[in-house]
C-alpha cells in the first residue's frame, strides 16, 4: 500500500487525465493506480495525499471521518474580531451552512514557499493571513466563506490534513514523499 503526499502547485488540475494542455497530477507523479484521497481547486495549492489503497483514500477524503483539514489563506484586508467569529460560527453561504470551525489570524509560514505567479500587491489594501481549520470541505467552501465575510482570498494553501503538515514535512510545490499510513492519524 502506498500512501503519497505532495505539494500541489497553483493552477495544477486534481486529476490524471490529460485537460486541454492544462498541467495535472500526471505531471508530477509517476506512479501507477494511485487516486487523490480529496480534491484542491486549480488556484488552491498544498497538501494532497494520494493513495492506491480505496479503503484509506475513503477514509482520509470522506467527511464522516472528520479528518480535520487546516488552510493558511491570505485574504485581501485586515479581520476584526467580528469578521473572525463569523467565520468560526456556523455561516450560511446559500446552497448550505458551514460547520462551527477555527479561524484565527496568523503571521504568514517562515516555510511557505513564494507563489508563481506572485500574488498582486496594492500598497493601499493590505492583506493579512489566517489559519482556518475545517471538518468539513465543500466545493470551494474556504473562499466563499472568506468572501462572505467581506475578505476575499488572495491566496489559499492546504496546510495540514489531520497529523500530516507541510509544516513537518517540507516539500516545495511539485514534490512529493510516501509516508506511512499511520501518520495521517498521528499514530
Amino acid at each position: 500500500m502506498s500512501l503519497i503526499l505532495f505539494n500541489k502547485p497553483f493552477q495544477v488540475l486534481c486529476q490524471f487525465s490529460p485537460q486541454d494542455g492544462r498541467a495535472t497530477l500526471a505531471d508530477h507523479l509517476k506512479i501507477p493506480n494511485i487516486y487523490p484521497a480529496g480534491r484542491l481547486d486549480a488556484d488552491s495549492e498544498g497538501l494532497m495525499l494520494l493513495t492506491d489503497d480505496g479503503k484509506l483514500q475513503h477514509t482520509i477524503a470522506h467527511p464522516d471521518h472528520k479528518e480535520a483539514k487546516v488552510y493558511l489563506v491570505q485574504v485581501d484586508g485586515v479581520p476584526d474580531a467580528d469578521s473572525l467569529a463569523r467565520l468560526q460560527a456556523p455561516l450560511d453561504l446559500g446552497d448550505f451552512v458551514t460547520k462551527p470551525c477555527k479561524a484565527v489570524r496568523i503571521a504568514e509560514p517562515e516555510w511557505l514557499w513564494p507563489r508563481n505567479p506572485p500574488i498582486r500587491s496594492r500598497a493601499e489594501q493590505p492583506t493579512s493571513w489566517l489559519a482556518i481549520t475545517l471538518q468539513e470541505g465543500k466545493n470551494r467552501q474556504v473562499r466563499r466563506m472568506t468572501a462572505a465575510v467581506g475578505l476575499p482570498t488572495l491566496r489559499l494553501v492546504r496546510s495540514a490534513i489531520g497529523a500530516i503538515s507541510l509544516a513537518t514535512h517540507p516539500l516545495m510545490p511539485g514534490e512529493w514523499m510516501e509516508v506511512s499510513a499511520k501518520d495521517v492519524a498521528g499514530q
